[in-house]
Order: C-alpha cells, then sequence, then structure tokens
C-alpha cells in the first residue's frame, strides 16, 4: 500500500509547488513585457494584460471554483491597500527593467527579503538577532556592488526594483494577514481590477504621448504614447495576460497557506530563470561584478530564510490570528 503524505505535509508540498509555478510564469511575464517595452506605454500593456487576466479568471477559473460567489469579500479596504502595493510594485519594477539588464534587475528586486527582515522591527516588533542583521548587511552589500557607485555603471533605473521590493514586502504581509479568510482567486480578481482602473486613468491623462520623446527608456516606457497592437505582437500579449493572471494565483495560493520561511528560498528559482531569458532572448549576460552582487543578495536572503525556519518554532499554516502578520517576516511577489 502506498503511504499517502499527511495534511502537512500536502500543503508544505502545495506551497513549493505554487512558488515554484508562480516563478516560472512571473519569468516569462517579466521578459515579454520587457520584449515590448520599446514599443508601448507601460499602462497600456498592464491594462491589456489584465483585461486578458481578468476575462480568464471570470470565464474559466471562478466557475471551476466554486461559481461567483468566490468574489465575495468583508475587507473590501484591505484588497485595495495590497492593490496599491501590487500596482507600486509592479510599475517600479518594469520601469526598471526597460533600462536595465534584465538580470541586474530581478537580482536587486530579490533584496525583498531582506527589506522584510529589516522591516519586521519596526512595523512588526520583531526580534532580530545578529546573525540575520549580518545577512541583511551582506545583501546590501551587494546591492552596492552591483550599483558600482564610483564607477561610471551607475543608472538611476537601479532604484526602481528596490522600490519595487519595498512594495513586494509590504505586499506579502497583506497577503498573509488576508489569507485565513480570502482565496488566492479572490485576492487576484480585485488586484486586476484595480490594474484595469489605474491604467486606464494613466491612459486618459498620459496615453495621449503629450509627454513622449523622452531619451530615458524608463521614462519612455512611461509616458509613450498609446498605439494600437500590431498583429505580431498580439500573441505576446495574450501570454503576458496568461502567465499574469495565472503566476498570481499560484504565489497567492503558496503564501496564505504556507510558511514564508518555508516557501520564500524557492521563489530564488527565478534569478536563474531571468539569466537564461536574458541570454536567449536579448543576447545579456552579466558581468563578473554583476555576478558577484547577484551571489551576494541571493546568498543572504536564503540565509535569512533558513535562519528563521531554524529560530521560529512550527506553527501550523494560517494558525493564530494574533501571529499571522508576523509569520510573513520573511516574504519575497505578487505580480497580477
Amino acid at each position: 500500500m502506498v503511504s499517502l503524505p499527511s495534511p502537512d505535509r500536502r500543503t508544505m508540498l502545495l506551497g513549493i509547488g505554487s512558488v515554484l509555478a508562480a516563478s516560472c510564469f512571473f519569468s516569462v511575464n517579466d521578459t515579454s513585457i520587457k520584449f515590448l517595452s520599446g514599443g508601448y506605454a507601460l499602462h497600456q500593456i498592464v491594462l491589456i494584460r489584465s483585461l486578458i487576466g481578468l476575462g480568464l479568471l471570470l470565464g474559466l477559473v471562478v466557475p471551476m471554483r466554486g461559481g461567483y460567489r468566490v468574489l465575495r469579500t468583508g475587507k473590501l479596504h484591505l484588497h485595495a491597500a495590497r492593490s496599491l502595493c501590487v500596482i507600486a510594485s509592479n510599475f517600479f519594477y518594469f520601469l526598471g527593467l526597460a533600462a536595465l539588464p534584465i538580470a541586474t534587475a530581478a537580482a536587486l528586486f530579490f533584496i525583498a527579503p531582506l527589506v522584510i527582515t529589516a522591516l519586521s522591527v519596526p512595523l512588526l516588533g520583531e526580534k532580530v538577532g545578529p546573525r540575520r542583521w549580518a545577512a541583511v548587511g551582506v545583501g546590501l552589500v551587494g546591492v552596492v556592488v552591483m550599483l558600482r557607485p564610483g564607477f561610471g555603471d551607475f543608472h538611476p533605473a537601479m532604484v526602481l526594483p528596490l522600490l519595487a521590493a519595498v512594495c513586494y514586502a509590504l505586499l506579502h504581509m497583506m497577503t498573509r494577514r488576508m489569507g485565513g479568510t480570502e482565496s488566492a482567486v479572490t485576492m487576484t480578481f480585485y488586484n486586476q481590477v484595480a490594474f484595469i482602473l489605474f491604467c486606464t486613468v494613466s491612459g486618459l491623462l498620459l496615453g495621449s504621448g503629450q509627454f513622449a520623446g523622452q531619451t530615458d527608456p524608463s521614462l519612455a516606457f512611461l509616458l509613450r504614447a498609446w498605439e494600437w497592437p500590431a498583429a505580431a505582437d498580439l500573441p505576446i500579449l495574450a501570454l503576458i495576460g496568461l502567465a499574469s493572471v495565472t503566476g498570481g494565483i499560484f504565489i497567492a495560493q503558496a503564501y496564505r497557506s504556507c510558511e514564508a520561511a518555508l516557501i520564500a528560498p524557492f521563489e530564488y528559482v527565478a534569478i536563474p530563470l531571468m539569466i537564461m531569458f536574458g541570454l536567449l532572448v536579448f543576447g545579456e549576460w552579466p558581468d563578473a561584478v554583476a555576478w558577484v552582487g547577484i551571489a551576494m543578495i541571493c546568498g543572504s536572503g536564503i540565509y535569512v530564510v533558513w535562519r528563521e525556519t531554524r529560530v521560529r518554532p512550527e506553527v501550523p499554516p494560517l494558525a493564530a490570528a494574533p501571529s499571522a502578520l508576523r509569520s510573513a517576516a520573511v516574504e519575497g511577489r505578487d505580480d497580477t
């Protein structure tokens, strides 16, 4: 007789599988958006992405998950706050991605677990020991290495993935807090609606291109006039919509059901994926300095989440509401 895994083990495997799947989908999403960043405005791409994602969600996913009652919520204000974090994280990251090599942007973004560790002290009252503070310090040194101060290779857009990481950290603190009552589908639905509203307003304000003509790639991506998509780009836009909503469901499911310390290290699979896509699609390969920074950021982040697992007693998924927010102290990305 084949023994079945225990409920806790099944939950753990589901969380790990979900975060691995999300990382793959988000890597495809990020690469595709960077590929289109030279021809369209960011808010136009995100609007098309969200319309496609919302259509897939309402047409396929919601009916399979029990119907439209799954979208009901008593925490609309929390969904609104969480959606603002998602929007800010997305826009900061993709604006940086337009100007930076894809591996550099991804590595700088993955400072997020270290940001959460640092923020957990003033915001959550966490106690962070000297070893984890040392890991945070190493990660920050890795960021400085990648920023290359004084070597003439610094680009202002390098700050944008770091801002995205801060917003992402706040986002997953809220994801864990809401996970006891809100499903992954519900969270993804309200994110898509927020993106549509935000990008529609952005298009009305900026879509005519009155501020276009910027030489900086990030500003050009933000202020470019809207254009009717070329037929050759429609499959890529459809892929972005599919990858975004699917990755969003997987990442929300991962962080609502499992301890962040358990699954956050698996998000780092996105780094080799982004390096691979950067090489295959854009012909980019990190230089020696970038590799040092990547290694320091990833190594310190993985150590932080490993240390958190070692020092924190095991808590069943979604247990004890008062400690649910604190359990997010090492989280790592939601892209929808």
